[in-house]
């Protein structure tokens, strides 16, 4: 299966183009910086448009971008995402325009609201009014003053986005949405949210495992915290999943929604039907029972299965 031929084709937006297929991880965060950075410099040269970092209690995102960036030559580095109560909006727009004009056309600022229990249990910000307070940064990052040469072509960004309203304004605002932790029904309804233009790029979950107790057993795992996150929560029920399938690690309809477990086919066929279902790039995050596991062989099977390299 080529990326030249999925049938979900990018739209093409001259400022950005991450390819059909990236890798979404947080395990890189787990290793020295000369671990990861030889793991990126790997990735590149497998062939995948882009690598997906997040921000939580780990290392500085816009840092580790950076070095990323500086060990490897073509793939793209996106945050994924970028949490708003981190830095003020002229903060985040300095570092978003460093990091263009230092690697032209490689960096992609993925921005979100994040959850209740990382900005105001952790950072203790305010969370009362995540949408209002993330047009509000928009504007002041359009405001902001900021002298320093900058890149061409112009810095991007996608936002995080579930609901429609979010969704909605990501397609108005920036380049584009990242739903994360969604199947590809979610896929459908953001492409006709956001209309053909906007860039939509997914995450995926994947267990190559075709044990169904031991693959949902690892998908529990890692799924854990986000089913006690309510952003995710309401968006599952607005996909139909009641309060049953979030319970006790989730259903097993719920678990086999959200990732897909199985042989490397079954995984294909997930990617492609978010492809189908109109997304334009699938970051895929490969699981393992460690959780600080760098999946390496997981990573080269699965760009030699997409022929991308």
């Amino acid at each position: 299966m080529r990326a030249d031929e999925q049938p979900g084709a990018i739209v093409q937006n001259p400022n950005i183009d991450i390819g059909t297929f990236g890798i979404w991880t947080g395990a890189l965060d787990m290793q020295p910086s000369a671990v990861a950075e030889a793991a990126v410099a790997e990735l590149d040269e497998l062939g995948f448009g882009a690598v997906w970092i997040p921000e939580t209690v780990f290392r500085e995102p816009f840092v580790h971008a950076a070095l990323l960036l500086q060990a490897s030559g073509r793939i793209k580095v996106a945050t994924g995402i970028v949490n708003r109560y981190g830095r003020d909006p002229l903060a985040c727009n300095a570092a978003m325009q460093t990091l263009n004009e230092a690697f032209p056309g490689r960096f992609l600022l993925g921005l979100g609201v994040s959850h209740e229990h990382l900005v105001a249990w952790v950072r203790k910000h305010d969370y009362s009014k995540p949408y209002t307070g993330m047009v509000e940064y928009l504007d002041a990052m359009e405001r902001a003053r900021f002298f320093a040469p900058t890149g061409e072509p112009p810095a991007q960004m996608v936002l995080a986005a579930l609901g429609p309203r979010m969704l909605r304004l990501a397609a108005e605002r920036t380049a584009g949405a990242l739903p994360y932790f969604v199947p590809p029904e979610h896929t459908a309804i953001a492409r006709d949210t956001m209309g053909p233009e906007p860039l939509l790029a997914v995450e995926q979950m994947v267990v190559l495992d075709p044990d169904p107790s031991t693959a949902r057993a690892t998908a529990r795992q890692h799924m854990a915290v986000y089913l006690q996150a309510p952003n995710y929560t309401s968006n599952l029920a607005r996909l139909g999943f009641g309060e049953t399938d979030v319970a006790d690690g989730g259903s097993d309809r719920l678990v086999d929604a959200i990732v897909a477990w199985g042989t490397m086919d079954d995984a294909l066929a997930r990617l492609q039907a978010h492809l189908d279902a109109g997304a334009d790039h699938v970051c895929v995050q490969v699981l393992d029972p460690d959780m600080a596991h760098l999946p390496l062989r997981e990573w080269r099977e699965l760009a030699g299965a997409l022929v991308i390299g």
